[in-house]
C-alpha cells in the first residue's frame, strides 16, 4: 500500500463529484488510493456544498471542512485535486504545494494573470507539479490534428476558429453565489462564457495555433454581451493574434435555442479539419472529400500519475502550457463590462420548468466569427449595442 499513490480531493459539489468516480475507478484498478475528501474551500463568504451521494460512496474515508483542517491533520496526499470556486484556486493550491502535493487543478487555472504567475513562481519553488484540468488536451486527435497541420495536408494554416452554441436555464446563473459574477468583494471570479462553460473550446483553440503560454499571444479583441441579469458574458466573439501571427477566432454562446457540440476549425489553403472535442472525432475536408477518424483520450488524473512515475512521460496540460488561456481571461476580467443584448432580439422560452433566454440568430453569427474572423458588431448582428 505504501507504494501506491494517494490522492484527496477538495471540492465534492458539481464536477468534483465526476472528479471522485474517476478516483474511484482508478483506485479499483490499484492505481491510487483515496486518502481524503475537504468538502468546503475555505474562502470567506463562499463555501463548498457537500453532496451526501458523494460522502456515501467514499464513506469509509476521512472528511474535512477545509484544505487547512486536512493539511493539519499530517502528510498531505501524493495528489490533491482542487474542483472549487474559480476564486479559490490559487489560495487552495499553493496550499497544497507548500505542503508537498502534486496537484490536480480545474479549470481556468486562476482568475487572472497576476495569480497565474505567482502560481508558477510556486511551482518553481516547491519543485511540484500543476496539471490543469482541461480534459480535451488528452484528445488523442490533437497530435494527429497537429500532423495534419505540420505535414502540410491541410496546406498553409489561415486560421483557427471555434464555435461553442450551448443552451443555459436560467438558473444555471443562480447555482452558486459566484455564479455570473465578474468580482465578489473585490476578488476576481469570471465566471462568463469565455472563461468557464466553454473554456475547453478557448483553450483548444489556442494550442492548435500553437499558442499554449502566455508569450505566444499578442493581441485580444473582445465584443461581449450578456442576455442573462448577470455580470459576465453569455454571448462573446474573441479574436486573438498569435505572435506567430496565426488568427483565432471564437464565436461563443449561453444563449443558443438549442445545445451542438462545441468544435474547434483548423483552416487550411487545401482544406479544413474540425476537432469535436467532446467527443474526440476529427473531420477532415481536403479536394471536396470529407473523412472522419474517431480517437480515445487519455484521462489527465492517469497522466499525471503516469508522470510521476516515469518523468519522461510528459504532462498533457502543465500549469505553463493554459498561459494563453489566461492571456484571454486577463483580458475578459480587464475589459468593460458586457453590453445587454439588445431586448427584442432575445426571445424567453420556458421548458423542463425553468426559463431560458435565446438570441436571435446566435448560432448563425457565432459560425460566421470563426469562419471569418470578425466580432459580431463588424458583423452588423441585430443584437448588437453601443
Amino acid at each position: 500500500m505504501s507504494d501506491i499513490p494517494t490522492i484527496a480531493l477538495v471540492g465534492v459539489g458539481g464536477f468534483g463529484r465526476q472528479h471522485l468516480i474517476n478516483i474511484e475507478r482508478l483506485a479499483s484498478q490499484g492505481r491510487v488510493r483515496l486518502a481524503a475528501l475537504v468538502t468546503g474551500s475555505g474562502v470567506a463568504p463562499l463555501r463548498g456544498q457537500v453532496d451526501p451521494a458523494v460522502t456515501t460512496m467514499a464513506e469509509a474515508v476521512p472528511v474535512y471542512p477545509t484544505l487547512d483542517d486536512y493539511l493539519a491533520a499530517g502528510d498531505p496526499a501524493t495528489v490533491v485535486v482542487i474542483s472549487t470556486p474559480i476564486h479559490t484556486h490559487t489560495d487552495l493550491a499553493t496550499k497544497a504545494l507548500r505542503a508537498g502535493a502534486h496537484v490536480l487543478l480545474e479549470k481556468p487555472p486562476t482568475p487572472g494573470m497576476a495569480d497565474f504567475t505567482f502560481l508558477e513562481e510556486v511551482v518553481a519553488q516547491t519543485g511540484r507539479i500543476v496539471q490543469v484540468g482541461f480534459q480535451s488536451f488528452g484528445s488523442h486527435a490533437l497530435p494527429r490534428l497537429a500532423g495534419l497541420l505540420a505535414s502540410g495536408a491541410l496546406g498553409e494554416l489561415s486560421g483557427v476558429g471555434a464555435v461553442g452554441t450551448w443552451s443555459r436555464a436560467a438558473s444555471y446563473f443562480t447555482r452558486s453565489g459566484w455564479a455570473g459574477k465578474r468580482e465578489i468583494d473585490g476578488i476576481p471570479v469570471v465566471d462568463g462564457v469565455v472563461t468557464n462553460p466553454l473554456a475547453h473550446a478557448v483553450a483548444t483553440a489556442l494550442e492548435v495555433a500553437g499558442a499554449t503560454r502566455s508569450g505566444d499571444v499578442a493581441e485580444v479583441v473582445l465584443d461581449q454581451y450578456r442576455a442573462n441579469p448577470i455580470d459576465c458574458d453569455d454571448t462573446s466573439a474573441v479574436l486573438v493574434r498569435t505572435a506567430a501571427g496565426i488568427r483565432v477566432s471564437l464565436g461563443l454562446a449561453l444563449t443558443a435555442p438549442r445545445q451542438s457540440p462545441p468544435r474547434v476549425i483548423a483552416y487550411g489553403t487545401r482544406g479544413t479539419a474540425t476537432l469535436h472535442y467532446v467527443s474526440d472525432a476529427l473531420e477532415v475536408r481536403i479536394g471536396g472529400r470529407t473523412t472522419t477518424e474517431q480517437f480515445g483520450r487519455t484521462n489527465l488524473t492517469e497522466n499525471l500519475l503516469d508522470h510521476l512515475a516515469d518523468p519522461s512521460i510528459g504532462l498533457l496540460c502543465p500549469l505553463a502550457a493554459t498561459g494563453a488561456f489566461t492571456t484571454v481571461l486577463e483580458a475578459v476580467h480587464t475589459a468593460p463590462d458586457p453590453r445587454p443584448v439588445a431586448a427584442d432580439q432575445v426571445s424567453w422560452t420556458r421548458r423542463d420548468g425553468d426559463t431560458w433566454a435565446v438570441v436571435e440568430r446566435v448560432e448563425e453569427y457565432c459560425e460566421r466569427v470563426a469562419a471569418e474572423g470578425r466580432t459580431f458588431a463588424d458583423l452588423g448582428a441585430p443584437w448588437v449595442t453601443r
